[in-house]
């Protein structure tokens, strides 16, 4: 509270407009799990294009983002942020005249394209705009935003289906781009004094890579993990990772320092954060669709639904990275948050749950954990990354972030998506032949037309059935006065079919979380500032709390400056404590 007192007007204005833009880029990615079953009506989407409505946005989104952070150190950040909100605010309007899934897909990875010039800019603004010893306190506002802004943008969203179409979610980005693009002329630019020549190969070499590899993760449980395509993305993607990885430990002006990984706590903080993401993407999928399709919630209750989570994150994040700054305690905050996210999720997948009211504990354990280990993660990441380069350390950040939710959208998205697949024919036949025996019993009672009509109704709906959960629910509500008996069972058949991939998608989401955070806790150093305690030690004043043994490796490690890429780094935006 008192740094928050002591804050000046112009870095609470600096924090205030970053913390906008990137809510805004978060709230894009997460509002419109609200709105997918109602764009998958519209445009007609299968379950496979449903994923890829979502994943297209953060696909660009992640592949973009180490590139477009080197370009805001370049060429200015603010300069670079004006440009995607510019880019942004176009492709959100042109996505209310799209009328089948191609274009709608097209038109998200625009927007995707915006929002990877927008997000490293506006957390590179902060440390670069920002006083050192006020620094923690904006990253971990920004951090929190981050955390709810997820939830707020589905609670917006659902809003305003309550009241409008989906047209009217992107009509509002496009308003809050033009917005926060004038907000952003009031505050100052920055950017890297002598950056060096700009590393086109290694630009190209990260864009591919993370392509191929989430196409691939996407595409996986529709065409099989042994299909040639599936197979080239992935090895290939892996490949291409190694070989960006050795060309930059080469590169005297590399896009990113791959050195900045061998400290722990940059690395460390860079998993939490994609792990994060995997978690918190891959559970909002299931949830919206499980509330709203299962529950028979309206988007606006379903986005309420949620705000538990936003209570948790708001209420522990802007704590967190004050306390692991104290207390020398990064390791346990990370581990401790991640392991509590991934046992929400792996028990709302082991058990079922009918009621609302029975899924809140879980939701509190997912909430409580990303709030006690999201800006910490962050902060480790900035803390140990060299002044001129903040534009690409926040890129890190970012690009951890949207690979993780990409990853979380294509896994459990592709889970359900395969599994309904799998198990919906059944349920499509025998609605089929139903409306085949009205019509035989129409013709029988004197319609000989009946029985070609029922065949060739009896065809399109059993095609719509095997599109989608929410298209089959639209089909079933529809025949609901003429054919009570389809109806219930389509409507009980395409539930069962749902909700059994949708348990898988719980427990393997869980389950690769808790594996993230037990090499976190392996991983991981205490200390939130590597740097500053090679200093310490320098100096001979290392703090009281640095004296048991893992701390005490955490300071032979960051007296290795050739070993954690920030070598000289005595200006580095550290933590001077609370």
């Amino acid at each position: 509270m008192k740094k928050l007192r002591a804050m000046d007007l112009r870095s609470a204005w600096v924090i205030a407009v970053a913390s906008v833009a990137v809510s805004m880029v978060i709230a894009a990615m997460a509002g419109l799990t609200t709105a997918l079953p109602e764009i998958a009506l519209v445009t007609g989407a299968n379950t496979g294009q449903m994923t890829w409505i979502m994943d297209g946005y953060t696909l660009a989104l992640a592949a973009l983002l180490l590139p477009a952070g080197a370009l805001g150190d370049r060429l200015g950040r603010r300069e670079v942020l004006i440009v995607g909100l510019i880019i942004f605010g176009v492709a959100s309007l042109a996505a209310i005249w799209c009328t089948d899934p191609v274009s709608m897909i097209i038109s998200r990875a625009a927007c995707g394209v915006g929002a990877a010039l927008i997000m490293p800019t506006t957390l590179s603004l902060i440390t670069t705009g920002v006083p050192a010893d006020k620094r923690e306190l904006g990253i971990s506002i920004w951090a929190a935003v981050v955390g709810a802004g997820a939830i707020f943008g589905i609670l917006i969203t659902g809003v305003l289906l309550e009241f409008f179409s989906w047209k009217s979610i992107f009509i509002m980005f496009a308003v809050m781009a033009v917005t926060i693009l004038v907000l952003s002329l009031t505050i100052a630019t920055s950017k890297d004094p002598d950056p060096g020549p700009f590393d086109f190969i290694g630009a190209l070499t990260s864009v591919a890579a993370v392509t191929m590899l989430i196409f691939g993760l996407i595409e996986a449980p529709h065409k099989g993990w042994t299909s040639p395509l599936v197979l080239v993305c992935l090895i290939g993607g892996m490949g291409l990772v190694v070989g960006f990885y050795r060309a930059e430990a080469r590169n005297l002006s590399p896009l990113l320092d791959v050195n900045l990984f061998r400290n722990r706590a940059f690395a460390a903080g860079s998993l939490s954060v994609l792990v994060q993401f995997f978690l918190s993407f891959g559970l909002f999928v299931v949830f919206l669709q499980q509330v709203q399709l299962i529950f028979g919630y309206s988007p606006l209750k379903s986005a309420v639904a949620l705000m538990p989570i936003v209570v948790g994150v708001v209420c522990v994040a802007p704590l967190s990275t004050i306390l692991v700054v104290r207390w020398n305690a990064l390791r346990l905050f990370l581990t401790a948050g991640i392991t509590a996210g991934g046992i929400g999720v792996l028990t709302m997948g082991l058990f079922d749950y009918d009621e609302y009211w029975m899924l809140l504990i879980p939701m509190m354990a997912f909430a409580v954990g990303l709030g006690l280990s999201g800006a910490p993660s962050t902060a480790a990441i900035m803390t140990n990354t060299p002044p001129g380069n903040q534009g690409v350390g926040s890129a890190v950040n970012d690009t951890a972030r949207e690979l993780g939710a990409a990853l979380g959208i294509a896994v459990s998205g592709s889970i359900m998506a395969a599994g309904f697949d799998a198990r919906i024919g059944e349920t499509a036949d025998r609605a089929r032949d139903q409306i085949d025996a009205l019509g035989r019993q129409a013709a029988a009672a004197g319609n000989p037309a009946a029985t070609q009509e029922a065949s060739r109704q009896a065809d399109t709906v059993a095609e719509h059935v095997r599109q989608s959960l929410a298209e089959a629910l639209a089909v079933a509500d529809g025949l609901r006065d003429q054919a009570p008996g389809v109806t219930a069972t389509i409507t009980d058949g395409a539930r069962a079919a749902w909700s059994v991939p949708m348990g898988h998608a719980y427990l393997v989401v869980g389950v690769v979380t808790l594996v993230g955070a037990a090499v976190l806790c392996w991983i991981t150093p205490n200390r939130i500032d590597a740097t500053a305690g090679g200093a310490a030690m320098a100096d001979g004043s290392a703090t009281s709390a640095d004296q048991d043994g893992d701390n005490a490796e955490d300071r032979h490690e960051s007296d290795r400056p050739a070993n954690v890429g920030v070598t000289g780094n005595t200006n580095s935006p550290g933590f001077s404590g609370v």
